[in-house]
């Protein structure tokens, strides 16, 4: 037991704790704020729905290039300080992406903001774990938690902005500077020292050596069935966040004739949905396991937006998107848990692997509805979002029925 987890946290621990929640918030913020504009984009570049999505993909390509170096970066510079230098630069990419005169200048945008993203979120979770040791109890999930409401208050800032009129290229310059600013008070208030004597393994976001993992775990049939349904079910979730940060809004106005002022209302159900799944996720794996929530995510997903496309409405569409980000809200976190508890694997090196192929699921969704509804119907393509929650519902098998408990500090 830590002294802090004895005696309650110290006044520098509470700090911390604010700094992190800052960094988590300003992160889900500033990339939400352009999201809600992506169809203004789209339309002011005369993009297809291939060439939009082909664009879209530069975010997870930059994601994947940099995080192969975000451990190396963390011991270099810190954690405390790339995530602030992460969280001034994010937004300085998305007012790139918003006010980007050609397609070409658009997809590196997108390409920078995701190589600035991946390390950013590696570093804000490095110093969320330090923080967490000296809290002496998990704390990690209040954290993803504030970053689903960082998105749903960028979401809104967002529609806000566009039902006043306000011009993309000015809304993302305040957006650059309030969360720049943030950052900024943020690292005032961090834990002082290194990482390296508390920084957990599963920050590490390098690949580990093949080499490695063979000499420290038997590579069986069941291993890898049992690993490729975990990583399956983390794209899923991700195929389903991405579907809200890419196409809901671009549905909402064009698929079921939503004004411009409500069809951003799509994105911000399924963030703001998630938010809320989040904060009532650890309650429900208390009580349910992590299987049961698994199933009932599936099936929400599967009914909630198979309902809204087979009978598209504002309304009914609106409920949809937010059945699918409460269905994933746990799917995620219940992955990484598991990952991490394959036997046979060091602590952590499932984790990692689990986390860097989630982003596969942000690289192949935008192709795959881009050419799908180009082939024939957004709405069409949107399938893809019942079709994960039935994917979901066929494998949460692998995952414990019940939440293992927290080893003592």
């Amino acid at each position: 037991m830590t002294a802090s987890a004895s005696t309650g946290p110290t006044r520098d621990e509470r700090r911390a704790r604010l700094a992190v929640a800052a960094f988590f918030f300003a992160n889900g913020a500033s990339y939400a704020n352009v999201v809600p504009r992506l169809p203004e984009i789209k339309d002011a570049l005369e993009l297809s729905n291939t060439l939009y999505g082909l664009s879209i993909v530069a975010f997870p390509v930059g994601a994947l290039i940099s995080g192969l170096f975000a451990g190396s970066l963390i011991r270099r510079l810190g954690s405390a300080r790339l995530a602030a230098i992460g969280s001034i630069a994010l937004p300085l990419a998305i007012l790139l992406v918003g006010i980007a005169p050609v397609p070409a200048i658009f997809a590196l945008g997108m390409l920078l903001a995701g190589m600035i993203d991946s390390p950013t979120d590696v570093a804000q979770n490095a110093h969320g774990l330090r923080v967490q040791k000296r809290y002496g109890r998990s704390i990690i999930n209040s954290f993803h938690a504030i970053w689903s409401l960082g998105a749903v208050v960028g979401g809104l800032m967002s529609a806000g902005a566009i039902a006043l009129g306000l011009p993309i290229g000015l809304h993302l310059i305040i957006n650059a500077a309030l969360f720049a600013t943030v950052a900024l008070i943020a690292y005032r208030l961090r834990l002082r020292g290194p990482d390296e004597p508390e920084i957990d393994p599963e920050t590490e976001n390098a690949l580990p050596a093949a080499s490695e993992v063979a000499q420290r775990a038997r590579v069986s049939p069941a291993l890898i069935g049992t690993f490729a349904a975990l990583a399956l079910i983390a794209i899923a979730a991700t195929v389903v966040e991405d579907v809200g940060s890419s196409w809901a809004t671009l549905y909402m106005s064009d698929g079921v004739g939503a004004a411009a002022a409500i069809a951003p209302l799509g994105y911000i159900a399924l963030i703001g949905f998630q938010f809320v799944g989040r904060l009532v996720g650890d309650r429900m794996v208390d009580r349910l396991g992590q299987r049961t929530v698994a199933r009932i995510g599936g099936a929400l997903v599967l009914i909630g937006m198979g309902s809204a496309l087979a009978f598209p409405s504002v309304p009914g569409t609106l409920l949809g998107f937010a059945a699918a980000g409460f269905g994933v809200a746990t799917l995620v976190p219940a992955t990484m848990q598991a990952a991490d508890s394959i036997p046979g694997l060091r602590p952590g090196t499932g984790l990692t692997l689990v986390t860097w192929l989630m982003r596969v699921g942000f690289l192949l969704s935008p192709l795959v509805i881009g050419i799908v509804s180009d082939a024939t119907d957004l709405r069409i393509s949107l399938l893809l979002v019942p079709l994960v929650g039935l994917l979901v519902l066929a494998l949460s098998g692998v995952l414990d029925r019940r939440k293992p408990a927290l080893p003592s500090s």
